[in-house]
């Protein structure tokens, strides 16, 4: 069995009308009808192929998101078809909407896949939110895995549904010409190193003031071009060859190869050596955040308020009252863990990147020397009245004030332990 959710691909490259839906899908339309794929074809279309980068109208686009998926439904429904590609999804109440890969069939949208990494150089980050759940798209024979543009430059994103069982990848993105290689060899690059097919769909021409590089393409496991589309408006359609990726993993699988290579232990460092760690890092113009406490008995609580803090930049320091510093808050009877116990665990969460234990009542001075880029402290506390808060946006920096998930507190579970107040 060769676990491929879809053995046949079919590429619609064409030039997206800024701003313009109906004139899209008229092409898409057209496109489609003019290769007339034979049923069970997935057919790939470019990111936001309904308005393209359109910002200044992105809600009311993802608010027409819905009408658009219901006509691809319909040519799914009458053709046997699926489609895939990236369209303006709607936001949470008040939120930004999110830049999606929908999986549209006969029966209606069947996966989605929110774009990770949005593009800051185009100031994308200012018009979409990300997405946060990276996890490739169940279907009746097997998952499919996706990413939109620029998450294409990060390959754990690959990795990771590639471990997961994809065999097949799809891309949707509008690719600028003036980097059409890195385009062609990174998804050469996707494919190869996961042993997987690779299906990228491009947009073409001039949208906006941009040029779009085309060359769609399908990519076979051994890095193989299976179809390329040339610069302008085009289609095509190839079939894949399951057995083919059996035979070269049958020889080795180097994206079943997951051992855990790191120690966690590495994590916890001092002040005097993460200084120049954190210049290195900075250097390239990752962000830095920041957050303390005491973490005595680590809960779920302390957990999901970690990842918060960790989604708030590309690094997280967290800073550990020593046992000392706990004593002055807490009293004589805490921590219950020592100070080397409690950053061990800590250093265990996937979240957290550093491990810096300090020997005051407050981290004032530990967040002055490392200035951190965010400064995150639960919702409970008045920006006005968290320590460093000033000096984080005298800096330039600022401060996220997260909200509890769970509510549980280390007193509480100490409480229970010691039998002060029943259980729930």
């Amino acid at each position: 069995m060769t676990g491929l959710p879809f053995s046949r691909i079919a590429l619609l490259q064409f030039r997206i009308r800024l701003g313009d839906p109906a004139a899209n899908l008229e092409q898409v339309r057209s496109l489609f009808h003019g290769l007339a794929p034979a049923p069970g074809t997935l057919v790939l279309l470019p990111e936001l192929w309904s308005c393209g980068f359109d910002v200044a109208h992105m809600e009311r686009h993802a608010a027409g998101t819905a009408s658009l998926l219901e006509e691809l439904q319909a040519l799914a429904a009458e053709s046997g078809a699926w489609f895939a590609g990236s369209l303006p999804e709607p936001g949470p109440a008040g939120g930004l909407p999110r830049n999606t890969l929908f999986l549209t069939g006969p029966e209606g949208v069947a996966g989605r896949y929110r774009k990770q990494h949005l593009f800051s150089f185009w100031k994308e980050d200012r018009f979409f939110a990300p997405g946060d759940r990276p996890q490739a798209m169940a279907t009746p024979d097997g998952p499919l895995g996706a990413l939109v543009c620029y998450d294409l430059r990060f390959p754990e994103l690959a990795r990771a549904q590639a471990f997961a069982g994809c065999r097949l990848l799809v891309v949707s993105a509008q690719w600028p010409m003036v980097r059409l290689d890195h385009w062609q060899r990174l998804l050469a690059a996707r494919a190869i190193e996961n042993q997987v097919f690779v299906a990228a769909c491009n947009s073409c021409g001039l949208t906006g003031s941009t040029e779009f590089a085309g060359h769609s393409l399908v990519v076979a496991p051994d890095g193989t071009s299976l179809l390329e589309l040339g610069g302008g408006p085009d289609a095509g359609q190839c079939r894949l060859d399951g057995e083919m990726l059996v035979a070269l993993r049958s020889r080795f699988c180097s994206v079943a190869e997951r051992p855990w290579l790191q120690h966690d232990s590495d994590k916890l460092t001092t002040l005097e050596e993460l200084q120049p760690i954190l210049a290195a890092i900075r250097r390239q113009g990752s962000r830095i955040a920041f957050t303390n406490g005491c973490f005595d008995i680590l809960h779920a609580g302390h957990v999901s308020y970690l990842e918060q803090a960790r989604r708030a930049g590309d690094c997280l320091v967290v800073g550990l009252n020593s046992d000392r510093s706990v004593r002055l808050l807490k009293g004589e009877d805490r921590p219950v863990n020592g100070e080397q116990e409690r950053a061990r665990v800590l250093a265990a969460l996937g979240c957290v990147d550093f491990v810096v234990i300090f020997d005051r009542e407050t981290p004032l001075d530990l967040i002055c020397a490392l200035l951190p880029d965010v400064l995150v402290k639960g919702a409970d506390w008045p920006e006005e009245e968290i320590v460093g808060a000033a000096e984080v946006k005298a800096a330039g920096g600022r401060v996220e004030r997260i909200a509890f998930e769970h509510q549980v507190s280390t007193s509480a579970v100490i409480a229970t332990i010691r039998g002060d107040q029943r259980s729930p």
